[in-house]
């Protein structure tokens, strides 16, 4: 990755509490496309933030910015107070944000977890194999801490009783736990769900979602973006609604059945 430095007007202030996540007018445009466009967005520690909203608003788009799988455009992100993607260097006396490089961004990934629509299993590998993997070649596990530390994630999520079926055995639901799995496997203090049950018949959603209520209970801090209104009414602590590349609106649990902003109402009609 290349590296560039632009310059800093002014040190971030600090706070009391730091947040998991802060988003500061953050920006993405794709060439001409500003996909989002201006979203403040903090995330305390220990609680669920439930982000909503129509297909195209930049939902994904804004995790995948908090994972570094895409670059910033403007704003910033801070994870547990830290800068993501830049450092504070200085350069001639000035102070400077610089680009990290591959290295530096894999350590800030490594406190989070992400699990996508799409399972993304490795299909010759066993469901054990498959939690297994990232700790071992990533976090440079032994092989006997790493199959321990499998079996427990893969218990966690209700398939210990799976460990040697490989992807093609298992049905969507199974295999969308055993991604949760994997992702937990590699100790996240965050956990960012994209839309983790969109892939899945109707009839296996509530298995991925019992295992997201457990670990929201369990104190585990969440961003996830879903269409499963039922969900975040239980669980969320924060519901945020996009569209257009803005929060509409957000607020407690509450403004799903009191939203105030006409497109929330609207967006909230044709999906309840």
């Amino acid at each position: 990755m290349t590296q560039t430095s632009i310059p800093v007007n002014a040190p971030a202030t600090p706070t009391a509490a730091v947040p998991a996540v802060k988003a500061t007018q953050v920006h993405k445009a794709f060439g001409s496309l500003h996909v989002l466009k201006g979203i403040d967005l903090t995330v305390q520690p220990g609680t669920v933030t439930v982000i909503l909203g129509p297909s195209g608003s930049g939902k994904s788009t804004f995790l995948r910015l908090i994972n570094q799988l895409e670059t910033i455009t403007g704003g910033s992100i801070e994870v547990d107070g830290e800068l993501i993607g830049y450092k504070h260097v200085t350069k001639n006396g000035q102070d400077m944000l610089q680009t990290l490089n591959d290295k530096e961004i894999a350590a800030q990934r490594s406190k989070l977890g992400m699990v996508f629509q799409r399972f993304n299993l490795f299909p010759h590998m066993t469901a054990l194999e498959n939690v297994m993997e990232a700790p071992v070649h990533v976090k440079h596990m032994n092989k006997a801490q790493a199959k321990q530390l499998a079996i427990q994630e893969l218990e966690r999520v209700g398939l210990g009783e799976r460990l040697n079926y490989y992807p093609a055995e298992l049905s969507g639901g199974q295999q969308q736990r055993v991604a949760i799995a994997r992702a937990l496997a590699m100790q996240p203090e965050i956990m960012l769900f994209d839309e983790p049950t969109s892939a899945l018949d109707p009839e296996l959603v509530g298995e991925v979602l019992n295992v997201m209520l457990s670990l929201a209970k369990a104190g585990m801090t969440m961003v996830v973006v879903t269409h499963e209104i039922g969900f975040a009414r239980e669980v969320a602590d924060q519901v945020v609604f996009m569209d257009g590349g803005v929060v509409v609106e957000s607020g407690g649990p509450e403004i799903i059945d009191h939203p105030t902003e006409p497109r929330f109402k609207d967006f909230l009609q044709h999906v309840l």
